[in-house]
């Protein structure tokens, strides 16, 4: 209604005061009862309409009187926000008597302080009349009214004009397009910091924004704030300077006054302002009385809209201080803080642009946003359309854009098209379609073109051209973009404003400081400029240029404060640098081009070396621009192919452009990309760019900014994207529009293999119209549609596509997760479509019955009815791998029919019905499924942790497949017959509260199944009770595997009534109970090879078998932890009487009384099929000893006894006709002296006893003492342990004191050091010689004489050996002088550290000293070993007394040592110096020793030091040993000249028998010298000469002196080089040596012709027992040689590394089978794939066989493990680095019990799993005497070796050989 219509009565008044109240009723409500105070208010006015309430108590303000009534119009026109022109015409009606005054006529100083009323807002206001303060309102309202009017004048002068002027945007003579607006769901993060809430959302993403809609006060209560985003070009200064246009043609009325402001001018200013002054002396002044003026804007602040420009230009920061008061003078840019927030003209409007960014603090998070896009393509069309006058214009110019994908993308930036449609407006004349397109590639040339334009002859003057652009980069460079005059050169600035490049404009630098500014009319403009400086000017070389092609990165919100002017630089640089600008810059350079081209170089290099960067998504988008830009197709090339295959984009802003760029790169790449956009702020058409980029393999986006219009855009590129396999749309707000369009674009991309929509808030219709397209995608893989709105009528739809479909092959659901798996099938879509007999319905099925389906509908919410329905669909599909239903609604009836369908559904794998309230009722409709099913293998039900699960097998037929395809062979799966079935299922119904009276109807239903495998009922209350009755009700379940019945409550009693399971069923086994854990398990044999495969292994005992033994398993019954009385084990024992045998019995508690052992052991003789019974962790009494002594007479089938600490008692029972010797072992038991009596009575009652253990107790010495006067009484055969006894020095001189009284003693020996050990060895009869071995026994001197004379009184001590017994030589010396012995041969050996440090000279003394005759010598300085045999008693040798009479100089020390040594050795017949430093006084001395030596028989000297000195001696001593039978000199350290010297001894040697010169240099005339001693030596047995230098020639000569050498056993010849030529002269000579025994020429280069001549010559050598001829390239023609005929008493055949193939090591193993001698066999190194080493008779003496990296395999090892069996004397076998698996484990496992005497298997570096290392184990389980079995560098988890390990010790998977070399106790 228009302001006269309301002057024209008060009717129509009174209706709009109505309206105006009804808005506030609340401030109505508060005025009433302040004029009315005692007015009725109550409940009956609050049932009235509000219009009627407000009419009712207007009418009593009115009745009230005049004054009332005008006091409260006053206060409404006063306080509310009352329109002016509703304002005049109540104040004029009802305010005053004599007219009202108008607003603009009350001014402050008319106000007075009288009230009308005490409730008052405005006490000052008068309602009196007054002619004064009207004329002044009057005055006020007019100056107002004039104000708005100017402002309006002002825009309409500046806009009016159609022709472009100075200070106007370009285009505004055109009509005006606006860009695409999009509000954001969010404000835009204008801190790090801090969230943002929504704005003023009202158009969905992708629709137009209308500029109306930015303002729309909907919903809007707090700050009226827009914040306008938009990159550079976009148009967000047009659109500022189009909405003042807009609202001064009177398009925005509801805005009284409109202000612009423009931040690159605000921060000229630079001092404070207030409000009044940034309005009125920056903007616009009033004519008079501003006062007035603010005071009316301030009251109608909702109608003043306030626009600032480029908010990202600010350069002030926002002060943090804010003051008190709002008015205080501040800067521009705390206005603008307080405007936004309201502290300043509150409820105004502000709008703010700004580049996209960190924008500042000071905006409120409640400002909405709006993004600004630029122009799609209806907009570039209307651009172009109002640009270009003529139709035909119109045409061609849309037509050039069009041809050209590029420049149309160009043009989606509005300020590019203007330039491009200016370009195009200057070329289309004259030009043929596309050449002016052509002309435009790039944005750089368009500039180009541009300012060709703009001079209309063409031609621009180099001179200001390049001023301008140096005021452009300087100026960009310090952040300016206005200039003063002063700041640009006259001419340069006239150039400027001439041509339209710079604008003027009046700017306001202070209050009432203005001036006249100058900037570009764009800011790219000036950055063109810039970039035309840079390559023009000759001031700037190219590495200052080089500096300025930099990547800025759009994560400007984390780094910057505020955003940079120099961005587009580097684009516009590469632009310069195309080869299309070179003429250009040329000619405004006035250069010639080679120096353009130059300075293009360095823009390229430098961009070529940022394309090898790891660059983050922004800057790739950065270096995209630059690149195109640059027109280098090479350039963009190594740009395309440096880009990595996964390309993420995160959280920035894309536009079209953008990713135009990004896509003209791709292009240029070859292999595929996968581009993922996340959280990236995208333009609605965005995808339109990448139509027909076909190098994205992968395309992801996940953003809640993208909706239908995005999705849009997306399906009109997607049938484009031929490469396209995986597409994500995630996280998006599309609706069912935007997905009717992908899924009307997906059938035509037949390509995809993945696709995900999840999380996209998708309904379901929307979800099944995706599904529907499934079969459309023949290659689809993946469909993810999670976490969008799924209902249950909708999923059970899915379930029904997913059993139809034929490809897919899984449905997951849970919760919010909803995925489909896919099998594409094998044809591709072409043959699917064009092949009509593929789309049958016969071959549909067919394919439909060969695929299985798996389906997981977890946490659905899925009731009874919904499974039903599901049921009856899966009765119609395909095979089931996986059912899963858990965590649903099913209850007992749903879990009954699941399982009562279980058999039609084919299920495979699983079915899942965990969580859905089954209870112990529904429990034995459950089980239904065990009988009716036969694939069942396991069904596990929990009611306390809500599972319940069923598994199966797969059907026969395709079981039976597996089978074939399975790794283990079927020999391994034959030789195991009684494994359980793989149809035998497990029944685990745990924690379900189970009690007695159930269990006769679960038996019911378990009964029906006739091969139930194992049956878990632990966790229930069975109790006794229960226990009792099922241990009856057992028969009818079948042959089971397993029973457990743990945590039922079960006690002792219980337990021993499933003991009768023993006696009335065959199947149980083991039987384990623990009180304490309530553990109890029935068993039958224990299996588990598929326990492995479930991550477990079993555990293994002696005695439980791998299935290919015939050994008989015994039964076993475990009892752990209980409390074990008198009683109890009476009854216990009773129970088990009638269990058949054998049985094994292991039992546990805490304390076992003296009365309930005695019981349990007086009760074993009842027990006859008892063959183990243990007590561990059970603290024994401390009679316990003796007790078990006295058990071998009371139960005479107890074998072994072994107590240890008192805490672990094991014992080993046989039945009479199985008896073996007894053993006894009572270790760390806490015997003491008194003990020893009355246990060596009961023991001496043992005839048998072989081995007595009494280690680590506490005997002392006075225990010991008693022992050893008891020894003779107790009947021990084999040995005596008194290791850990605390004994000393007493005892062992006790020990050699006994020696005499103890005839059966063979061997003791005796440790007192760390180890602690004494041991004593029997024999059965009286033994002829005794060893004593005593170490670390620290003898003082005062024990040496009672040593001394204990040992003389040992008269059958054959061999005593001192360790470490003596501090010194000096108690040596006198045990030596005192030992004697009437008769006899003692041989001492001395093991000491001083021996190493004495010297050779000081030994000698030594031994000079011994009483008897000392017939050997050998001393070992390296050992510290001295050893000398002495021969009793003491004799002269005639000769001897003769030479030390004749030779000997009474007169020296020396001499008479030498005197003393004849003396005692006169019958020495050895003499052996090893690792000695011989001093020449040594060698001085053994030279005269030697020549009294007159029955020398052996000397040695080896590894030692002589000087030549010395060798002289030494010379000269052996010259005159005529009677040597044996001279070693190997590995001593002479040259030439001293081997020489030394083999000079050799003269006169006609009797040596063994002579050993290895290690020595035998070369040239060295050589002569032995063989022409050789000739003589026709005794010779023995000849060794490795690592002598023997070449070829040597050999010859060798040879040849051998011929004489007819009784020669030995000849070593090792690691020489003798080669063909030298092995064939020795092969001449092999025959005429009949005795050969033994040959060693390994490494000597021999090959294959001295090989086959070798092996023809061995063949004669008939008594040939080792043969060694590895390391030489021999080949099969030797091996096939010596199989011919191999000398039939052949021991040792070392053949390794000898270059044989299967074919020659089968010929060696045909020749070698049956062979009685061989002990021996190395064929290391050699090749044995698909060879079979295999022997049929066997090898009975074979005990060492080598075979290391031979390439043996799984195939190759079955036989040669069958040829094990046959060689019984086997000891150690080594099969390390081949090619091993676990089905050689098993051969080798199912061999290992039928060898005794193994000891050894090394099997590393091979490809033995854990499951075979477990094989191994259970074969070392069947009692097999190996030590160890080597498993290092095998495929085994070090967890799982480490858990075999701690089963087996004897399995070693360290990298050293960390087993001890002992065989296990009681084997």
């Amino acid at each position: 209604m228009d302001p006269i219509s309301l002057q024209l009565g008060t009717k129509n008044l009174h209706g709009c005061l109505v309206r105006l109240l009804s808005r506030d009723p609340e401030w109505l409500s508060a005025k009433v009862k302040l004029f009315l105070p005692n007015a009725d208010l109550g409940s009956r006015n609050q049932a009235l309409d509000p219009t009627q309430r407000v009419i009712l108590q207007l009418q009593k303000l009115h009745t009230q009187g005049p004054t009332t009534w005008k006091s409260f119009i006053h206060c409404v026109c006063m306080e509310l926000d009352v329109p002016l022109d509703m304002e005049v015409p109540l104040m004029s009606t009802w305010g005053h008597e004599d007219g009202f005054p108008s607003l603009l006529e009350i001014g402050e100083e008319s106000q007075s302080d009288s009230q009308l009323h005490p409730g008052l807002k405005r006490p000052h206001q008068s309602c009196g009349s007054s002619p004064r303060p009207k004329q002044l309102r009057k005055q006020q309202r007019e100056l107002a009214k004039r104000y708005l009017q100017l402002l309006r004048t002002s825009a309409r002068q500046r806009y009016g004009d159609r022709t472009p002027g100075p200070g106007q945007p370009l285009a505004f003579h055109q009509a005006y397009v606006p860009p695409i607006l999009q509000w954001s769901r969010a404000s835009a993060p204008f801190h790090t910091q801090e969230g943002a809430t929504t704005g003023d959302p009202k158009a969905e993403d992708g629709a137009n924004v209308n500029i109306q809609d930015l303002f729309s006060t909907k919903a809007s209560k707090g700050p009226r704030v827009r914040v306008l985003l938009g990159k550079a070009g976009m148009g967000k200064t047009t659109l500022a300077h189009r909405l003042c246009q807009k609202w001064a043609d009177g398009q925005l009325d509801r805005f009284q006054a409109v202000f612009l402001f423009e931040f690159r001018q605000l921060n000229l200013i630079t001092g404070s302002l207030t409000l009044p002054q940034l309005l009125f002396d920056v903007y616009l002044r009033p004519e008079a009385s501003p006062e007035a003026v603010f005071q009316h804007l301030k009251e109608n602040a909702e109608g003043i809209l306030l626009i600032f420009d480029g908010l990202d230009e600010i350069l002030q920061p926002c002060s943090d201080k804010e003051t008190a008061d709002p008015e205080d003078p501040a800067s521009a840019l705390t206005l603008f803080s307080r405007l936004c927030h309201g502290t300043l003209l509150p409820g105004c409007w502000v709008m703010a642009t700004s580049r996209p960014g960190k924008l500042p603090a000071c905006l409120p998070t409640e400002a909405a946003t709006v993004h600004m896009w630029g122009f799609d393509g209806p907009r570039v069309e209307e651009y172009v359309n109002h640009f270009f006058s003529d139709q035909l214009s119109q045409e061609a110019a849309l037509a050039e854009l069009r041809t050209d994908r590029h420049l149309w993308s160009l043009c989606a930036v509005p300020a590019l098209c203007r330039v491009v449609c200016l370009c195009l407006h200057h070329l289309l004349p004259g030009r043929s379609p596309g050449q002016s397109a052509a002309l435009l590639p790039t944005m750089t040339q368009n500039y180009m073109q541009m300012l060709l334009t703009l001079n209309p002859r063409g031609v621009l003057p180099a001179e200001p051209l390049l001023s301008l652009g140096e005021v452009a980069l300087s100026s960009l460079e310090s952040g300016k973009v206005i200039f003063s005059a002063g700041d640009i050169p006259a001419s340069t600035l006239a150039f400027g404003a001439d041509l339209g490049l710079l604008t003027s404009f009046c700017v306001c630098t202070g209050s009432g400081h203005q001036d006249t500014g100058y900037a570009f009319s764009h800011l790219s403009l000036q950055e063109f400029f810039a970039a035309l400086h840079l390559m023009a000017s000759p001031q700037v070389d190219r590495e200052a240029l080089s500096q300025h092609v930099t990547l800025h990165s759009r994560w400007v919100q984390r780094t910057k404060a505020r955003l940079g002017l120099l961005d587009h630089l580097p684009t516009f640089l590469a632009g310069l640098a195309s080869h299309a600008c070179r003429s250009f810059l040329s000619l405004l350079a006035q250069r010639e081009e080679e120096w353009v081209t130059a300075k293009q170089a360095a823009i390229l290099q430098a961009l070529r070396k940022l394309a090898t960067r790891r660059l983050t998504g922004p800057k790739v988008v950065e270096l995209c621009y630059c690149v195109g830009e640059t027109q280098e197709p090479e350039l963009a090339s190594f740009m395309a192919h440096s880009l990595p295959q996964q390309l993420p984009f995160h959280n920035f802003l894309l536009t079209y452009a953008d990713l135009a760029s990004l896509t003209n790169i791709l292009g240029h790449r070859d292999g595929p990309i996968h581009l993922d956009f996340e959280g990236c702020l995208l333009e609605p058409r965005c995808p339109e760019t990448l139509a027909g980029c076909g190098q994205v393999e992968n395309l992801s986006f996940k953003s809640r900014k993208c909706g239908d219009a995005f999705a849009e855009a997306l399906s009109r590129s997607l049938p484009t994207m031929g490469s396209l396999k995986k597409l994500g749309l995630a996280g998006s707000k599309i609706t069912a529009r935007g997905i009717n369009h992908l899924v009307q674009a997906l059938p035509f991309c037949p390509q995809l293999e993945e696709v995900s929509f999840q999380d996209n808030q998708l309904k379901d219709r929307e979800v099944l119209n995706i599904v529907k397209i499934l079969s459309c995608l023949p290659r689809l893989q993946k469909l993810d549609l999670s976490r969008n709105n799924v209902s249950v009528s909708t999923l059970l739809s899915l379930t029904k596509v997913a059993v139809t479909c034929p490809t897919i092959r899984m449905l997951q659901v849970r919760e919010m997760d909803l995925i489909f798996l896919l099998s594409p099938p094998t044809e591709t879509a072409a043959e699917l479509q064009g092949d009509p007999d593929l789309q049958g319905n016969a071959n549909q099925r067919k394919e439909a019955q060969r695929r299985s389906l798996a389906l997981r509908l977890q946490k659905c919410q899925l009731g009874v009815d919904d499974v039903e329905v599901l049921i009856a669909q899966l009765r119609e599909g395909p095979q089931l791998d996986e059912v899963d239903l858990s965590g649903n609604q099913l209850k007992d009836e749903g879990c009954r029919l699941m399982a009562e369908a279980a058999p039609q559904l084919h299920i495979t794998k699983k079915l899942d019905l965990s969580d859905n309230g089954l209870s112990v009722a529904g429990v034995p409709g459950v089980l239904s499924v065990v009988s009716t099913c036969q694939t069942l293998t396991e069904l596990h039900i929990s009611l306390l942790h809500k599972t319940v699960v069923f598994t199966f097998a797969p059907e026969l037929e395709e079981q039976e497949g597996i089978q074939k395809r399975a790794t283990f062979p079927d020999s391994l799966t034959f030789q195991m017959p009684s494994e359980p079935s793989l149809r035998s299922p497990r029944i685990r119904l745990t924690h379900c509260a189970l009690q007695a009276q159930h269990l006769e109807l679960l038996c019911k239903e378990l009964g029906g199944s006739c091969c139930l495998g194992h049956l878990d009922l632990s966790g229930n209350a069975l109790g006794d009770e229960g226990v009792a009755l099922l241990a009856q009700l057992l028969p009818g379940l079948g042959s089971l595997q397993s029973l457990n019945l743990s945590e039922n409550g079960l006690s002792l009693e219980g337990v021993c009534s499933l003991t009768q399971c023993f006696s009335t069923l065959q199947w149980p086994l083991h039987l384990e109970f623990s009180s304490a854990r309530q553990h109890v398990i029935l068993r039958g044999d224990k299996r588990g090879r598929d326990l492995l495969a479930a991550g477990s292994l079993p555990e293994f005992q002696a005695g439980a078998r791998l299935g290919f033994g015939q050994r008989h398993v015994p039964r076993s019954f475990c009892l752990k932890e209980c409390q074990l009385e008198p009683q109890s084990l009476s009854h216990l024992c009773k129970s088990l009487e009638k269990c058949p045998g054998p049985l094994e019995v292991q039992l546990s508690c805490e304390v076992l009384s003296d009365q309930s052992l005695e019981t349990l052991l007086h009760q074993l003789p009842q027990l006859p099929q008892l063959s183990l019974l243990q007590l561990s962790q059970t603290q024994l009494p401390p009679r316990s000893p003796l007790l078990l002594a006295d058990l071998f007479s009371l139960c005479p089938q107890v074998q072994k006894v072994d107590l240890r600490s008192l805490r672990h008692l094991t014992l080993h029972l046989r039945s009479s006709e199985e008896q073996e010797d007894r053993c006894c072992w009572f270790t760390d038991c806490g015997l003491r002296q008194e003990h020893v009596e009355p246990l060596c009575w009961l023991l001496s009652k043992c005839e048998d006893l072989n081995q007595l253990d009494l280690s680590a107790n506490l005997l002392g010495d006075d225990g010991l003492r008693c022992l050893l006067e008891c020894l003779p009484q107790v009947p021990v055969s084999g040995s005596l342990d008194l290791s850990h006894n605390s004994v000393s020095q007493e005892s062992v001189l006790c020990l050699v004191e006994a020696l005499p009284s103890c005839p059966r003693v063979r061997e003791a020996s005796v440790n007192l050091g760390s180890k602690q050990s004494f041991w004593i060895h029997f024999s059965r009869q009286e033994e002829a010689g005794k060893t004593l071995r005593l170490s670390e026994c620290h003898f003082t001197p005062e024990h040496v004489p009672r040593l001394a004379a204990s040992l003389s009184r040992a008269l059958q001590l054959t061999e005593l050996t001192l360790t470490w017994c003596f501090p010194g030589l000096e108690q040596l010396t006198v045990l030596l002088g005192l030992l004697t012995w009437p008769t006899g041969v003692l041989t001492l050996r001395v093991e000491e550290p001083w021996v190493g440090r004495a010297g050779v000279l000081t030994l000698l003394e030594v031994c000079a000293q011994a009483s008897g005759n000392i017939t050997e010598i050998s001393i070992s300085e390296t050992q510290q070993q001295l050893c000398i045999q002495l021969e009793f008693p003491h004799q002269e040798n005639p000769e001897a007394v003769a030479l030390r009479l004749a030779h000997c100089d009474l007169g020296t020390h020396q001499n008479l040592l030498a005197r003393q040594l004849m003396e005692t050795c006169a019958r020495l017949r050895q003499l052996s110096l090893s690792q000695v430093n011989l001093c020449d006084a040594s060698s001085l001395l053994l030279q005269s020793l030697l020549l009294s030596l007159s029955e020398l028989k052996n000397f040695r000297l080896t590894s030692s030091c002589v000087s030549s000195k010395g060798l002289a001696h030494l010379t000269s001593g052996l010259s005159h040993c005529h009677l040597l039978e044996e001279l070693d000199l190997s590995n001593n350290q002479l040259g030439d000249e001293g081997t020489k010297v030394l083999l000079g001894a050799l003269e006169g040697k006609c009797r040596l028998k063994r002579l050993d010169l290895s290690h020595l240099p035998l070369g040239g005339s060295t050589l002569a010298v032995l063989t022409q001693g050789l000739g003589h030596m026709t005794l010779l047995q023995s000849l060794r000469l490795s690592r002598s230098n023997i070449d070829d020639i040597g050999c010859c000569h060798l040879s040849k002196a051998l011929r004489a050498a007819t009784s020669l056993e030995e000849l070593g010849l090792s690691h020489n080089q003798i080669g063909d030529t030298g092995a064939q002269d020795l092969a001449a000579v092999l025959p005429g040596l009949p005795e050969l025994r033994k040959i060693n020429l390994s490494a000597n280069g021999i090959g294959p012709a001295g090989g086959a001549r070798l092996a023809e010559s061995l063949t004669l050598c008939r008594h040939l027992e080792e043969l060694m001829l590895g390391c030489n390239a021999l080949g099969d023609c030797t091996a096939l040689g010596l199989a011919k005929g191999l000398p039939q008493h052949l021991r040792v055949l070392h053949l390794p590394s000898s270059h044989l193939s299967p074919e020659g090591v089968l010929s060696l193993g045909q020749a070698l089978d049956g062979c009685p001698h061989v002990e021996e066999i190395n064929l290391a190194e050699n090749n044995l794939a698909r060879g079979v080493l295999c022997f049929h008779q066997g090898l009975p003496l074979l005990r060492q066989l080598d075979l290391v990296s031979c390439e043996i395999d799984n195939q190759t090892a079955k036989p040669l493990a069958a040829s094990f069996v046959l060689c019984p004397a086997l000891e150690e076998i080594t099969l390390s680095w081949n090619l091993l698996g676990d089905e050689a484990a098993a051969e080798l496992a199912w061999v290992l019990p039928q060898m005794g005497r193994l000891k050894r298997v090394d099997l590393e570096k091979n490809r033995i799993t854990a499951y075979g290392a477990w094989l191994l184990a259970e074969g070392l389980a069947q009692g097999s005497g190996i030590q160890v079995i080597r498993l290092w560098n095998n495929p085994i988890p070090s967890d799982m070796a480490q858990h075999l390990q701690n089963q087996e010790p004897r399995l070693d998977f360290a990298f050293f050989d960390n087993q001890p070399q002992v065989i296990p106790r009681g084997t």
